[in-house]
């Protein structure tokens, strides 16, 4: 099959694995739909999806307001244009006070760029004589990333078999517990959701302590 049936396959797992999650409690989602060097593949690849993505907005987002979801959008969206950046503004807009489940999507994202981009903030900041460089700490720059606001994520799913972040939060997984499975994203259905969350519920998190502190700690 052509590679758009793969995605169109992926915008109705999102639709099953929003649900999934707020069923599950899970009050934060984050899903890596376009990064920002996706734009190297195939001219009509690229068409087809910014295509999809408006079609999502238009038909999607509707859905998720009607479920309390609230819906943004992370990563430079003005490449996109004006009509998918309205729609975005629109989406946002729209979905903004919903409280039941903040679904992140990160379009034309990139870890660096992230961090690049809060560099820049505080440089411009200290030039100006607003803070003073000497006092910037991990969290002066987390104040600045386009995920500020949201807690760093517990899990991090990657699925199709590869073994790498591709460029997806590197500052926000420092700590995160990391999952790999072979599984093709258009085939990732609860099923594959629910053995994710088992093994992240098997797993001790240490935080730079030692298991005995953890331990100790849980049972104070």
């Amino acid at each position: 099959m052509p590679r758009i049936a793969g995605h169109r396959k992926g915008v109705e797992r999102v639709r099953e694995l929003v649900i999934a999650c707020k069923e599950a409690g899970i009050e934060y989602l984050t899903l890596f739909a376009f990064s920002s060097e996706n734009w190297r593949r195939p001219k009509q690849e690229v068409k087809m999806l910014m295509e999809l993505f408006m079609n999502a907005l238009d038909k999607e987002v509707k859905k998720l307001h009607e479920k309390g979801v609230r819906f943004r959008v992370i990563g430079d969206s003005t490449r996109f244009g004006k009509e998918i950046t309205e729609r975005i503004r629109k989406a946002e807009t729209l979905t903004r006070d919903n409280s039941a489940l903040t679904l992140t999507i990160a379009a034309n994202y990139g870890g660096r760029w992230d961090i690049a981009r809060a560099c820049t903030e505080l440089a411009r900041r200290a030039v100006s004589g607003k803070i003073d460089a000497a006092t910037i700490t991990p969290e002066s720059l987390e104040a600045f990333l386009s995920t500020s606001g949201i807690p760093e994520p517990d899990l991090f799913i990657r699925s199709g078999g590869e073994q790498r972040i591709s460029n997806f939060l590197l500052w926000q997984l420092a700590y995160t517990e990391l999952y790999f499975t072979p599984v093709l994203w258009p085939d990732f259905d609860r099923i594959q959701f629910e053995q994710a969350l088992a093994s992240y519920a098997g797993r001790q998190r240490r935080f730079g302590l030692t298991g005995e502190q953890v331990e100790a700690a849980r049972h104070a």
